[in-house]
C-alpha cells in the first residue's frame, strides 16, 4: 500500500505547498504503515526531484515531456490516475492550490474516489477515517467521514509544518500513460507575476485598503513588506480603482490566504474580505474608525491614523530586524 502525492511543479520549481504535501503525504504513510510515493508532472530537474527525499518522499515518479510542460488538468489528472493504480496507491494527497482545486475532483473521479478539499488535519483511523476540513470560507469546521476505498485528500496551504527526512533520492521515469488526445486543451500563453513572494504561500501578508487614500501612498506597505520579508496584498476597492493589481486582491472574490501574520492597514473589515483572510494565523487590524468591523476579527488592533502609525511601526520593525 502507498501514499501517492501530486509534486506540484511551476516552471521546474517545487513551492512551499509541494514540500507541504509530501511531508504530510509521509506523516501519514509512517500512520498507516505504507511508503510515501511522490509524482512529478513537468520538465523537473533530477537535482530538484530529488528535494522531495528530504521531505519524506520514499519513490518519486517523474513524468516529463513537451506536452505535460504546461499544465493541463485533464492530462495531469489522468496521469496521477494511473500512477495510482500502478502503485496500488489508497490515499491521494495534492495540496489545494489552483491546479491542486482543478486535478483533485478529477481524480476522484476516475478512481471513484471519495474527496476532503480544505483538509486541515491528518486522518484520524481509530473509527474509520476521519479528516477535518474548514467550510464557509474557514468560520467553521467539519469533520469528514471518507468511506471509499481509495480517498482523495486536497489540504490547505500553510497548514502543516513541514518534516525533513535523510531519505535518499530514488527518481523513476516513466510516461504517466499519457497520449496525444489526453491534451485537448493547448496553452497558449502563461502570464504570471514575478519578483514576488506569492501571497498563497507568503507567512506574513502587509495589506492596505482605501484608508491609505492613493496609491502614491503605498509605499508605506511595500517599505514594512520588505523589512518583514512579506507579501503585498490589497483590498477588494483598491484593485477595482487600480490603485494595486487584481493579483493582489485578497478576500472572497480574490485571492484566500492563510499566513501566520495578516497586518491590515486602513481596511475597514468587510464580510467578503474577512472570509479571505480569517483564517490567518495573527490579525492585526490598523484602523482610524474605532468602530471598524476588522477590530471584531482581530487579534491585536491599533486605533490610529495610518500615516501615523504605520511609519512608528517601520522603525520599530527596522530595529527589530537590526
Amino acid at each position: 500500500m502507498s501514499i501517492l502525492v501530486f509534486a506540484e511543479s511551476i516552471d521546474g520549481v517545487f513551492k512551499k505547498s509541494t514540500f507541504e504535501a509530501v511531508s504530510y503525504g509521509s506523516e501519514v504513510a509512517k500512520k498507516t504503515s505504507a511508503t510515501c510515493v511522490a509524482v512529478s508532472i513537468g520538465n523537473v530537474d533530477d537535482s530538484k526531484l530529488a528535494e522531495l527525499a528530504n521531505y519524506g518522499a520514499d519513490k518519486i515518479i517523474s513524468i516529463k515531456g513537451d506536452k505535460v510542460a504546461n499544465f493541463v488538468a485533464e492530462a495531469y489528472a489522468k496521469a496521477i490516475a494511473n500512477v495510482a493504480t500502478a502503485e496500488g496507491s489508497t490515499i491521494i494527497v495534492i495540496s489545494n492550490t489552483y491546479s491542486g482545486k482543478s486535478v483533485s475532483p478529477r481524480v476522484a473521479a476516475k478512481l471513484n474516489a471519495g474527496i476532503a478539499s480544505g483538509v486541515i488535519s491528518y486522518p484520524d483511523t481509530t473509527a474509520g477515517f476521519n479528516v477535518r476540513r474548514a467550510v464557509f470560507s474557514g468560520k467553521a469546521f467539519a469533520d469528514v467521514d471518507v468511506k471509499t476505498a481509495v480517498k482523495v485528500l486536497a489540504i490547505t496551504p500553510n497548514t502543516f509544518d513541514l518534516v525533513t527526512n535523510n531519505k535518499p533520492a530514488n527518481v523513476v521515469a516513466a510516461d504517466g500513460g499519457l497520449s496525444d488526445a489526453d491534451f485537448v486543451t493547448q496553452t497558449i500563453e502563461v502570464l504570471r507575476v514575478t519578483g514576488k513572494i506569492p501571497l498563497t504561500e507568503a507567512e506574513i501578508v502587509v495589506s492596505g485598503g482605501r484608508g491609505l487614500k492613493g496609491p502614491e501612498n503605498w509605499g508605506l506597505i511595500e517599505d514594512l513588506a520588505g523589512i518583514l520579508g512579506a507579501a503585498t496584498a490589497c483590498s477588494k476597492p483598491v484593485s477595482d480603482m487600480d490603485w494595486r493589481p487584481h493579483s493582489e486582491h485578497v478576500g472572497q472574490t480574490g485571492i484566500t490566504i492563510k499566513p501566520n501574520l495578516y497586518i491590515a492597514v486602513g481596511i475597514s473589515g468587510a464580510i467578503q474580505h474577512l472570509a479571505g483572510v480569517s483564517s490567518s494565523k495573527v490579525i492585526v487590524a490598523i484602523n482610524k474608525d474605532p468602530e471598524a468591523p476588522f477590530f471584531k476579527a482581530a487579534d491585536y488592533g491599533i486605533v490610529g491614523d495610518a500615516f501615523d502609525v504605520m511609519p512608528k511601526i517601520i522603525e520599530a520593525a527596522k530595529k527589530l530586524k537590526g
